[in-house]
């Protein structure tokens, strides 16, 4: 392919996807190599937002599950976004790539507030945009503010990077061996199905306003720039998906080089 697929990215990323294999807090490490991922698509010029979670630290559904002001336990998750939004910045300005970090929440000190027309300029001039605290809001998860934030800044599509998953199956393939993976599937199978991809707020986001979305695994370096070139790892989403001709070469394709898997 001669260039990349996608020129204009939202990508997610869990708070999981930080804590390596500790399941919580940071890991320099970890945040290192994605950076240096991250770097490599940015020389290609994609020009790229970014949506960190906050599982890593803390949890605001947890939290309200044992009693807590569900909108405080919320207020306190979009926190522990910003503190992961710094560690991905500080690492990926150690490796050159110029950045910008913007929060729903205003705190001046360490970042700017979220300005739709400023992140888009920073996009254009050739900086990283790292979206923090959420939406602003309790009751709406960082799955939809990567939603959100796509539509809003008229990204390409949607690139959920996953730990420990290589894509989409119709059931939990670490419980189920039988598990039957998907190479494309349409939002309303999603929402129909049930399955636990993001959230039904942010698959109907994403639908309404025809953003792609790719889940794919990031235990495999390169598969960022992978994504991004079109390759088909993963499980794709989107209104395009109906076509055999496309599900049986992305079949073939994610057999070839194992989904993106080891």
């Amino acid at each position: 392919m001669s260039g990349p697929r996608f020129r204009r990215v939202v990508l997610k990323l869990s708070g999981q996807a930080l804590a390596g294999d500790r399941g919580y807090g940071i890991d320099p490490e970890v945040v290192d190599a994605l950076a240096r991922e991250m770097k490599e698509v940015w020389k290609m010029g994609v020009q790229m937002g970014v949506v960190v979670g906050g599982g890593n630290i803390w949890r605001g559904v947890a939290g309200a599950a044992k009693g807590m002001d569900r909108a405080t336990a919320d207020y306190m998750g979009m926190l522990a976004t910003v503190i992961n939004a710094l560690a991905l910045q500080d690492a990926l300005e150690k490796h050159g790539v110029v950045t910008r970090l913007q929060t729903a929440i205003e705190m001046r000190e360490v970042a700017e507030p979220y300005i739709r027309r400023r992140a888009i300029r920073h996009l254009e001039k050739g900086r990283v945009v790292i979206f923090a605290a959420g939406t602003g809001n309790p009751y709406f998860s960082t799955d939809t503010t990567a939603a959100l934030r796509a539509a809003e800044i008229e990204a390409d599509a949607v690139l959920m990077g996953k730990r420990g998953a290589d894509g989409i199956y119709d059931s939990d393939p670490n419980v189920n061996p039988q598990a039957r993976k998907f190479e494309q599937l349409d939002y309303l199978d999603i929402l129909n199905r049930g399955l636990a991809v993001m959230d039904s707020t942010a698959t109907s986001l994403c639908m309404d306003n025809g953003i792609p979305i790719v889940v794919f695994t990031l235990d495999v370096p390169g598969n960022i720039r992978r994504v991004v070139m079109g390759e088909c790892i993963g499980t794709y989403v989107g209104r395009d998906v109906r076509d055999p001709r496309n599900t049986e070469r992305c079949r073939r394709e994610n057999e070839e080089n194992g989904g993106g898997l080891p």
